[in-house]
């Protein structure tokens, strides 16, 4: 194994990592991996399993946005998640590394406690909740069906 296809390698567990606990650009980084390896390998058949598997990224950075955001429409209201959201940026600052993910679901369920009251604040960001994690399901699924092209790539060239 060459020096390259490790550093592509790592890129692309660190990005499958990213996409998971979302701090680290995921998708970006499993498509750099990739997109280097088949520029150092320069064959058709890299770059054909560099288009394969940008394809089900874009796919699936597509649908991870439209599936789930159907869903959270029906729950949330847009100001609900615009709170969540900078709830996200100052927990990213105020404890590092895992800040966002605090944030997130403690702004939307002080939004909704704001917004439907005490009994229903609770059921809202469970569903809110379960939205985003079917996004990242989604990513998760692309980025490792990608991956597995890289792969079966790297053993055929």
């Amino acid at each position: 194994m060459s020096g390259t296809v490790f550093v592509c390698g790592l890129l692309v567990v660190v990005g499958l990592f990213g996409i998971v606990v979302p701090v680290i650009p995921g998708t970006i980084l499993v498509a750099l991996g990739i997109g280097i390896w088949a520029s150092e390998q320069g064959s058709v058949t890299s770059w054909t399993v560099f288009g394969i598997s940008a394809a089900f990224l874009v796919a699936g950075a597509l649908m991870k946005y439209a599936v789930p955001g159907r869903r959270l429409k029906r729950t949330v209201p847009t100001t609900t998640l615009v709170v969540a959201g900078l709830c996200a940026v100052v927990g990213f600052f105020v404890i590092p590394v895992v800040g966002a993910l605090v944030g997130f679901p403690v702004g939307i369920y002080l939004a909704e406690l704001v917004r439907v009251g005490v009994d229903r604040a609770w059921p809202s960001t469970k569903e809110a909740l379960k939205a985003v994690g079917v996004s990242i399901v989604i990513e998760l699924a692309a980025a490792l069906a990608a991956t597995t092209v890289w792969i079966l790539g790297g053993v055929l060239s």
